[in-house]
């Protein structure tokens, strides 16, 4: 596949979620802090004020189908000026397979990690308190994502997984995950490992050193697990 397809696909991949959205507004958002784009470097590419880009992630505005193109090309546009950096490593992620990825969807609004770790009945494992929000999660068979990580389908979950928190389910320790994660270009804002057999105080290590939150979640069960997160969700992918 040329880049230019590569590119195309993508841009088509983030119009849909802004158009789909419950929330376009969120969704600009998230997307725009995905590409590190801040809002006056999408309003140069746009040559509109500053205050526009603010109004439509407030919801003030509701985006058309012209303006959400315009504003997805701004994000590649300035992805150029960088390099394409990320356009890369969502490249490696095209598709993605279905049968380890158990749910996915983005929440109405922004969630504190306070309340993430609330929803999840967590235990923070870091040595640091972090300040991130979180706009969806993905919750994937850790036996089978992480023994995808030599290849292309583990770039795929994560490139899913950009501005969510990325959940692990039939954890052993927790180091597999974590070393899987060190390696990878792409990292989620939250990882959370559920129910861990028991947990390698190596993990804890791995991510107070890349500066990973984890959460270790204490529900009893998967079902609970994506029960509470979908109370949150606007849409499943």
């Amino acid at each position: 596949m040329s880049l230019e397809n590569v590119i195309e696909t993508i841009a088509k991949r983030i119009a849909g979620d802004v158009v789909w959205n419950e929330n376009p507004g969120l969704a600009m958002r998230k997307w725009r802090v995905a590409f590190n784009a801040s809002q006056s470097d999408v309003a140069r590419m746009l040559n509109v004020s500053t205050s526009v880009i603010g109004d439509y992630e407030k919801g003030r505005r509701i985006p058309g189908t012209r303006f959400i193109k315009k504003f997805v090309q701004s994000l590649i546009d300035i992805d150029k000026e960088r390099g394409l950096p990320l356009i890369k490593e969502l490249a490696k992620g095209i598709s993605v397979n279905p049968d380890y990825v158990i749910d996915a969807g983005d929440f109405y609004e922004p969630v504190s990690f306070d309340r993430l770790l609330k929803l999840t009945d967590g235990i923070l494992i870091n040595s640091f308190y972090p300040e991130v929000q979180v706009y969806g999660y993905l919750v994937t068979d850790s036996i089978r994502s992480i023994s995808m990580h030599r290849g292309n389908e583990f770039y795929q979950l994560l490139g899913l997984s950009i501005n969510r928190a990325l959940i692990f389910t039939k954890v052993r320790s927790g180091r597999s995950p974590m070393i899987a994660l060190r390696i990878a270009p792409i990292k989620p804002n939250v990882v959370i490992l559920h129910r861990p057999i028991k947990f390698d105080p190596l993990a804890m290590v791995l991510a107070d050193s890349d500066g990973i939150p984890v959460i270790l979640s204490t529900l009893k069960s998967e079902e609970e697990l994506v029960k509470n997160l979908r109370s949150l969700h606007s849409r499943s992918i």
